[in-house]
């Protein structure tokens, strides 16, 4: 899909209402993407883009050329895109200044106009609003505890229809499911035990929101996956 544009791609998520696409980079010096179907790409009424034609945007925080300086607890900021010099060109060759980075960018759900994304450089989760264009940390383990927080190894996540909780997977950590909740609770809901090489990809809900699927990329016999099913509830509590 090269109008998506040529980086190191790692997770997507659309955004139905305003019909666009948010893209991750799991780059040391990652941007984030934004991608916008032309009207011909995706017409009204289709049901999906066809993804070969539109425009490919890079995210900017104004002021702010690393993400990882923003402090936990900051109000949530404005946010910009400009348009990617090159989309059909390698992407860490076709840097534009001043856009910001959000090192080591992984799994990423859109829910009720807000996009979340996690970044594993700093263990922090993001939150856009895509109706308000502005852009909140949610989660820094350093503002948890650091070493001893309850969600590190940030990696893949998904949202709780019911409570509207975030559940994020890690990647190595210590193998947990935690949630973070609307009120800023976190708080892990599983953890797999004996496969510490592993990680937890892929989690998502069965339609009904009753049964949890997840991953563990590297914990079946012999290294391969192994794949589970949780009945909850899923809610963030302490």
């Amino acid at each position: 899909l090269p109008a998506l544009g040529m980086f190191d791609h790692e997770a997507v998520a659309v955004d139905p209402v305003r019909r666009h696409l948010f893209l991750t980079e799991d780059t040391g010096d990652a941007r984030f993407y934004r991608f916008i179907p032309s009207a011909a790409d995706w017409p009204m009424g289709a049901e999906r883009p066809a993804l070969e034609d539109g425009l490919l945007q890079v995210a900017v925080i104004p002021n702010v050329l690393d993400s990882r300086d923003i402090a936990f607890g900051t109000a949530p900021m404005p946010i910009e895109w400009v348009d990617a010099l090159a989309p059909e060109a390698p992407q860490s060759e076709n840097r534009i200044e001043g856009t910001t980075v959000f090192a080591g960018s992984e799994g990423i759900w859109y829910f009720d106009d807000i996009v979340y994304f996690t970044c594993k450089s700093g263990n922090r989760v993001w939150a856009l609003n895509t109706a308000e264009n502005t852009i909140e940390l949610i989660y820094d383990d350093d503002a948890f505890g650091g070493a001893d927080a309850p969600l590190r190894g940030v990696d893949n996540c998904v949202v709780y229809n019911a409570s509207r909780d975030l559940l994020v997977a890690e990647d190595g950590g210590d193998m947990r499911i935690s949630a973070i909740g609307p009120d800023g609770v976190v708080a892990p809901i599983l953890q797999i035990v004996g496969q510490d090489n592993s990680e937890i990809t892929g989690p998502a809900f069965s339609p009904d929101g009753t049964r949890l699927y997840f991953s563990s990329q590297r914990g079946g016999r012999g290294r391969g996956g192994i794949t589970y099913e949780v009945r909850g509830p899923f809610n963030a509590t302490r």
